[in-house]
């Protein structure tokens, strides 16, 4: 509270006054900060008090976590869901959300349990977790005939969410520089990435994890540890913003749950449309063990590869991403 002294002001009245509109204020702050844990979605009325949706909301699952979510463009339009990466948030699929909810579609993007703004539970940062609270989100907005697409570990989830729940609400998939079928190498997946690379992301989580979201984001994430590139500042940043927004112990599980979950059978329930965007450059999530591999899984799915590009298309590949995305949420 600022405290502004003015001679105009008589003495008596005026500070009685200003105490008064004070304590008014602070009440009215702390009751409409007040709000149900048992409430499923928490809404606030538009200053027209017709009722509107604020930007972002949020929906409690079975086992008390909140989750955030934000509900974009017309509330009758075709439903577009998007699933982010480790260790973002809904923020990373801006560019995409407001490109299809300015045109016509309905676009939900949500925080994962552990990330962004929603509850940082010490247990449950797994796939099958993951997956059931993207269940709950949909069942919650009642949400149907769905395009349901994730980018990195959210292609994993989306991916879970298909073998869990199956594809009853989904109309389309798409799996964006995905984490699917599997990151780590076996003895049955000798393309994957050896076991250390993850104990060693662990390590350095533990050791400095702010310092190794700056590396992953000034390197290869982006591709700006290749020779040509132009690093951008605010994406670097963003980045390590959303990064240290997220639960230390949640991002520290979530290295497993992303590179050592096997959604080879996962993928073989995909039984509806499905688009497959990865770059040939990607040095967090190589192609061939990942896109081309889920390819073969998928036979139907359409695979679309970016020449050059790295993990992060959803914003170093953005204007094709988003045109690549429209079309086929059209189609």
């Amino acid at each position: 509270m600022t405290y502004v002294q003015t001679r105009t002001i008589t003495d008596g009245v005026s500070r009685r006054i200003i105490l008064a509109r004070a304590l008014g204020a602070a009440s009215a702050a702390a009751a409409l900060s007040v709000t149900n844990p048992a409430t499923a979605a928490h809404a606030v009325t538009s200053p027209e008090g017709q009722g509107a949706k604020t930007m972002g909301s949020r929906i409690l699952t079975r086992d008390g976590v909140e989750i955030y979510y934000k509900d974009w463009g017309p509330q009758d339009g075709p439903v577009v869901i998007l699933s982010h990466g480790w260790p973002l948030s809904s923020d990373s699929w801006e560019a995409q959300a407001f490109h299809l909810a300015s045109n016509g579609f309905r676009v939900v993007t949500h925080d994962r349990r552990g990330h962004g703004r929603s509850s940082q539970p010490w247990d449950g940062n797994d796939m099958d977790h993951y997956a059931d609270d993207l269940a709950e989100l949909i069942k919650q907005l009642d949400l149907n005939n769905i395009f349901l697409a994730g980018f990195s570990t959210g292609g994993g989830e989306i991916a879970r969410y298909i073998g869990r729940h199956g594809t009853g609400r989904v109309a389309k998939a798409g799996l964006i520089a995905a984490v699917p079928p599997l990151m780590v190498k076996t003895e049955s997946n000798p393309g994957g990435l050896p076991k250390e690379v993850f104990d060693g992301l662990q390590a350095a989580s533990l050791a400095d994890r702010s310092q190794l979201y700056k590396d992953i984001a000034s390197g290869p994430f982006f591709g700006f540890n290749r020779a040509g590139a132009k690093p951008s500042q605010g994406m670097i940043d963003s980045f390590w913003l959303q990064g240290m927004t997220a639960g230390h112990k949640n991002t520290y599980d979530s290295i497993v749950a992303f590179s050592q979950t096997d959604f080879t059978e996962d993928l073989k329930k995909f039984d509806v449309p499905t688009l497959i965007i990865h770059g040939d450059d990607d040095q967090i999530v190589p192609i061939d063990a990942a896109g081309r591999a889920s390819k073969k899984l998928i036979p139907h799915a359409v695979l679309k590869v970016y020449s050059g590009a790295p993990h992060g298309i959803t914003d170093t590949h953005k204007d094709e991403l988003n045109k690549d995305l429209l079309e086929f949420a059209r189609s």
